[in-house]
């Protein structure tokens, strides 16, 4: 199934977390984008160039006639659980509406992912979905529905609630619902079936239903993801969690996914297993099972973590709240602070750091943890650094080891020692007009609660160890001399510090560094 070159295909939903990850598939192709949203400031920089952002609201039928322009291929990839209101009914209305106009509009082929689900007693969730495929097809436009069970990947929100469960509670009561099949599937085999109904000869109209390799219960994607996290989680099954319960336990452990996941208790009393092969004969996909999509799963999620520049995705120049941020099951803090240096001239005693020259402040606390760690059996303080100069990729310092080192620009250190859980530091620097900034990220994966418990009671200490590290360096960068540097004078914050820079044309009063430069 082709569309003319010019004629771009519609894809609602492209904020949501399928629609971001086939918003990428669909650029990837090359194919037109028109993306159909109700706030478009939100996919600002996330779209590609070429991609066309609409503003519409399915709710105001009104304001859709201009997106479906030109449109042969219309993607429905939205839901109203989790909003305020009456989710059946709004997405009756948003469905009938996407409906009315699309046929107006001439649109070919309709593309939409609904829930897997057999019977008459079907949770209201799962009902509304179906309901939703049967109003599209109503439109007498050709409709390729495909049915899911639960979709495994990090910012799921199936996926979520099974983390948040596993990660926070040693011990599961769940109800009866946790011995319910289901066929989870992988965000990038659902992806690869939206994107292969493009490859169709004709417009289709069929339902496909669509799940993984593996047929298994709630407690097994429990006790799955736990095995891979290498955490200790019992599963019990009681009668004495009600459904209400359930919803008020979900909706505590995710709160950012909790009205989402409330909603969908009731549909865990429902078996999501693939009945009908027909997709097997339709496509050419084979989905992989529960084991590969978890392990996937967490594999993406520590690369994009690992390609995350912090300066862009966390607010600056004001400090985050206590404890930090939340992202993903990652904790973060982070502080910034401004040098009137090059980047190049800021970065040298960052890549300096450990080793003969110490951590900038506060060096009896590192002493004292390598200590423990060595108690412990772990590497402690004794490995030092291979040069006090001199930083390459996978050198230890101290009981860090460098992930990743851009000369002039990042340092990424990852831990070494024996906590409960991983632990980074960051440190980038980036240039401005006439100073650098720095800022230095601290990213901690706590090992289930025990590692929660680590994080939050070690915080304080933490707090202030780290923050006097940064003053530490900062204090490295002033002139030893105190006669004042020609030029004018710029300034510099960390927070709410301030102090007086040099300006960049200002000659040092401190020595030039022996830092030797990267071999070419």
């Amino acid at each position: 199934m082709t569309t003319g070159g010019d004629q771009p295909i519609l894809l609602t939903g492209a904020s949501g977390y399928i629609g971001g990850r086939l918003l990428h598939g669909l650029e990837s192709s090359g194919r037109p984008v028109r993306c159909l949203t109700r706030r478009p400031e939100i996919l600002q920089g996330r779209v590609g160039p070429s991609t066309q952002v609409v503003e519409g609201d399915l709710l105001d039928r009104a304001s859709l006639s201009a997106a479906f322009e030109g449109v042969q291929i219309a993607y429905y990839l939205v839901h109203s659980m989790g909003g305020p209101g009456d989710f059946e009914v709004l997405d009756r209305r948003a469905a009938a509406n996407f409906a009315d106009v699309a046929r107006l509009a001439g649109v070919r082929q309709i593309v939409y992912l609904g829930g897997l689900g057999h019977g008459d007693d079907l949770s209201p969730h799962l009902a509304s979905r179906q309901e939703v495929g049967r109003t599209l097809r109503g439109s007498r436009i050709p409709t390729v529905e495909l049915r899911a069970s639960i979709v495994i990947g990090s910012g799921s929100a199936s996926f979520e609630t099974v983390r948040a469960l596993v990660e926070h509670l040693p011990l599961i009561a769940a109800p009866r619902w946790v011995q319910t099949l289901a066929q989870p599937i992988a965000v990038e085999d659902i992806v690869d079936y939206l994107l292969a109904v493009l490859e169709f000869d004709r417009p289709g109209d069929a339902i496909y239903e669509v799940g993984g390799d593996d047929q298994v219960t709630y407690a097994d994607i429990i006790r799955e993801y736990a095995r891979q996290r290498s955490l200790r989680r019992r599963v019990i099954p009681t009668p004495l969690i009600t459904p209400r319960a359930s919803r008020r336990l979900l909706g505590l452990a995710t709160p950012v996914y909790g009205r989402v996941a409330a909603a969908m208790v009731e549909s865990l009393r429902n078996e999501t297993i693939v009945e009908d092969p027909a997709a097997h004969a339709a496509f050419a996909i084979r989905p992989r099972g529960l084991s590969a999509a978890i392990e996937r799963a967490l594999v993406n999620e520590d690369r994009e973590f690992a390609e995350t520049r912090w300066s862009d995705a966390l607010p600056q120049p004001s400090p985050l709240h206590w404890g930090g941020m939340t992202f993903g099951r990652r904790l973060v803090t982070s502080r910034v602070m401004r040098v009137g240096l090059e980047p190049e001239e800021a970065f040298m005693p960052i890549q300096r750091i450990g080793g003969s020259t110490g951590w900038y402040a506060a060096n009896w606390f590192w002493r004292l943890r390598g200590l423990l760690d060595s108690l412990r059996g772990g590497v402690g303080l004794r490995r030092g650094r291979r040069d006090p100069q001199d930083l390459r990729d996978g050198d230890t310092v101290d009981f860090w080891r460098v992930e990743r080192l851009e000369k002039g620009r990042l340092m990424r250190l990852v831990a070494e020692m024996k906590i409960p859980g991983r632990l980074w530091l960051q440190f980038e620097v980036d240039p401005g007009e006439r100073d650098s900034l720095i800022r230095q990220t601290t990213v901690f994966d706590p090992a289930g609660y025990v590692g929660l418990a680590y994080w939050y009671l070690l915080y304080p200490v933490h707090h202030r160890v780290f923050g006097a590290m940064m003053r530490g360096i900062r204090r490295t960068m002033e002139p030893e001399s105190t006669t004042p540097a020609r030029g004018k004078a710029g300034s510099a914050r960390s927070f709410n510090c301030s102090r007086r820079a040099r300006s960049r044309n200002s000659p040092r009063a401190a020595p030039p560094s022996p830092f030797k430069r990267p071999r070419s």
